[in-house]
């Protein structure tokens, strides 16, 4: 039989055991980093997808300038390269964001470019003449033209130790001229 001086520790550690308040703090404590690590991971995933919508937008809102337009001029494109980085805000844009305007015209079932022009970085401008594909079946026709706006957008995460690669963002539309059959450059 275990003697006084034994069941005092026996006790103690029963007690121990039973004692229950100490418990939320211990749960806490293991719960917490992974709902922070969650709540950091959403608040990034958020905002890579506000700005991938915003440089959606960015090729509708351009394409669609040009598009109203009957004859491009310099300082209209440059105010629509303007426009365009402003949209993308709040989201860096210089050495970023880039943006490219084309005009395609389909003659005897071959697309080919009137006109292309690039604001920003990362995109070059298509030949005069050259040929385009891709465009989705059905979208043109002999004789018609269409306006191309592309965006790309190369998306760097402020929490570059837990997304370091860069998410690149490229997006394209095509619009009917509205005014005009084919949209000049002048």
């Amino acid at each position: 039989l275990p003697g006084p001086a034994m069941k005092r520790p026996l006790l103690t550690l029963r007690r121990f055991a039973r004692d229950r308040r100490g418990v939320s703090a211990i749960e806490f404590a293991l719960i917490a980093p992974l709902l922070i690590t969650f709540y950091f991971g959403m608040a990034e995933t958020t905002q890579a997808m506000m700005a991938k919508r915003k440089a959606s937008h960015v090729a509708a809102v351009v394409g669609d300038l040009v598009a109203q337009d009957q004859i491009v001029t310099d300082a209209e494109m440059a105010d629509t390269w303007t426009i365009g980085a402003a949209l993308l805000a709040p989201f860096p844009t210089t050495g970023k964001l880039g943006m490219r305007v084309t005009s395609v015209t389909m003659a005897s079932g071959v697309v080919k470019v009137d006109w292309s022009e690039v604001g920003g970085t990362g995109l070059t401008p298509k030949s005069p003449g050259a040929t385009w594909t891709g465009i989705p079946a059905g979208l043109i026709a002999n004789g018609q033209s269409l306006i191309i706006a592309e965006t790309r957008y190369p998306y760097d995460s402020p929490i570059k130790k837990y997304v370091p690669s860069t998410l690149n963002f490229d997006d394209i539309y095509y619009l009917r001229p509205r005014k005009i059959s084919t949209v000049q450059r002048s």
